[in-house]
């Protein structure tokens, strides 16, 4: 029995994207392009189910690399939310108020970025009898050719909608070629949720994705100790 899907693509494009670099804390700045795991986010805000997981190939860059800045409201801290017990027993929760806790932050972002995200998935565990590989690809494509989806799509921050349509003949990816230094391939989900990073690469616009954890860490072993991933 089949446990993986064949190659997928879908396009996706939009006026601005933020994939915050995590070394940098105070203020966003984005990588200079969509990162695998904000990819594989995109793909599950079109088709995601309990059954399939995906896995990026590869990643073509449509549109040259723009970066633009401005700033933006934020809040200090994440609200916590109250103790069960607290619920329950109708106990006083702590107040917050987001307007004494904004600050302004800088924001570098992406521009006008258009990329075509080539994947696919497999079965999970979580698969059910009535699952299949032929269900799950023929109901991707009917979303992305009628411009459905799970949820809606962004890049990076959710105020940053992503418009996603079917690959159309014709589309070639820029003609640049750069280290794009260490980047996030995705997050390790266990007892201990783990960021895994990789040394990317961008050739002729093109960006191929490790294939797995151990590949992506094996891609930063060769990797000259010179990298940060900057300009």
């Amino acid at each position: 029995m089949e446990t993986q899907s064949r190659t997928l693509a879908l396009r996706c494009r939009g006026p601005l994207a933020v994939f915050s670099r995590p070394e940098l804390k105070a203020e966003r700045m984005s990588y200079l392009v969509i990162t695998p795991s904000a990819a594989r986010g995109i793909l599950d805000a079109v088709l995601w189910k309990p059954a399939i997981r995906w896995h990026i190939e590869r990643i073509l860059v449509l549109n040259e690399i723009r970066l633009t800045s401005f700033r933006r409201n934020e809040i200090n801290h994440k609200v916590v939310a109250p103790a069960m017990a607290v619920i329950g027993g109708g106990g006083n929760m702590t107040p917050y108020f987001a307007d004494e806790d904004r600050a302004q932050r800088n924001t570098v972002a992406l521009r006008d970025v258009d990329y075509v995200i080539e994947a696919h998935f497999e079965m999970t565990p979580r698969a059910g009898e009535q699952d299949n590989i032929n269900k799950f690809v023929e109901m991707f494509c009917r979303r992305i050719e009628k411009g459905q989806h799970f949820q809606l799509p962004f890049f990076g921050c959710r105020e940053f909608a992503a418009d996603v349509l079917p690959v159309t003949p014709g589309l070639a990816p820029i003609n640049d070629t750069r280290d794009l230094g260490v980047m996030l391939w995705d997050i390790e989900f266990g007892d201990k949720n783990a960021p895994v990073f990789f040394a990317a690469n961008m050739i002729s616009g093109v960006i191929e994705v490790p294939p797995d954890a151990d590949a992506a860490r094996a891609t930063l072993a060769c990797a000259p100790v010179r990298r940060t991933g900057a300009f």
